[in-house]
């Protein structure tokens, strides 16, 4: 990671915002801001102008989706900052809608902070343009049937791969969780996106699409 990655963290709940930024002091990021409600984190941005920003979906007054409303402004007024979504449940549409949003978003339920190795990874794809969804949520919309399923088309491989994509993994992450050459990984991420006939726009964000094909398809 880049030290002094510039974070503005928005949470409702003082013990859980003041770890946070404790932990990511302690971690080499640079908490710029912080903020108890929505209201409070776009000034907060629009000032400091941050890397990340990590908020909480759920926030005061009404505690329903200030927090992703907020994100949306930032998304549509600072596109290059990257956005963490904070949830204590797994809500699959607001997965989709963040994840539609391109490049630089994540969703993770609030018990993954646990595991802080793996929270400060996310944090840092996050912040260099990735887009991570929670393995757990994941692993909720592949169990998941659906008779009209767009995904009938991948091979079970092809599926896993995808999964994977979906937590945000690069090639050299999905090669590595699933023991096979990174080439491989490169030939099957290929045939998902030739499969799903994805539109033809940058790398990148075709495996955005993709991975929303994904969610849509739980």
């Amino acid at each position: 990671m880049t030290d002094g990655t510039r974070v503005v963290l928005a949470e409702d709940d003082v013990l859980l915002r003041e770890g946070l930024a404790s932990l990511l002091d302690r971690s080499g990021f640079q908490v710029v801001g912080q903020s108890g409600d929505a209201a409070g984190l776009l000034p907060l941005v629009r000032e400091h102008r941050p890397d990340l920003v990590v908020v909480d979906i759920r926030m005061p007054p009404t505690h329903t989706s200030e927090g992703l409303d907020a994100a949306r402004v930032i998304r549509e007024e600072l596109p290059g900052t990257g956005i963490l979504v904070l949830s204590a449940h797994a809500e699959v549409e607001h997965a989709m809608e963040l994840l539609a949003g391109g490049r630089g978003i994540g969703y993770l339920l609030k018990s993954r902070i646990a595991d802080v190795a793996e929270f400060l990874d996310t944090l840092e794809r996050i912040a260099k343009g990735g887009s991570v969804v929670d393995p757990a949520l994941v692993q909720e919309l592949v169990s998941a049937q659906r008779r009209d399923d767009p995904l009938a088309v991948l091979s079970s491989r092809e599926r896993e791969v995808l999964a994977l994509m979906a937590e945000g993994r690069s090639n050299a992450g999905i090669a590595r969780r699933i023991w096979i050459a990174e080439g491989t990984v490169e030939k099957h991420v290929r045939s998902i996106l030739a499969k799903l006939s994805l539109p033809e726009t940058d790398d990148d964000h075709r495996r955005v699409l993709a991975v929303v094909t994904f969610l849509e398809a739980r």
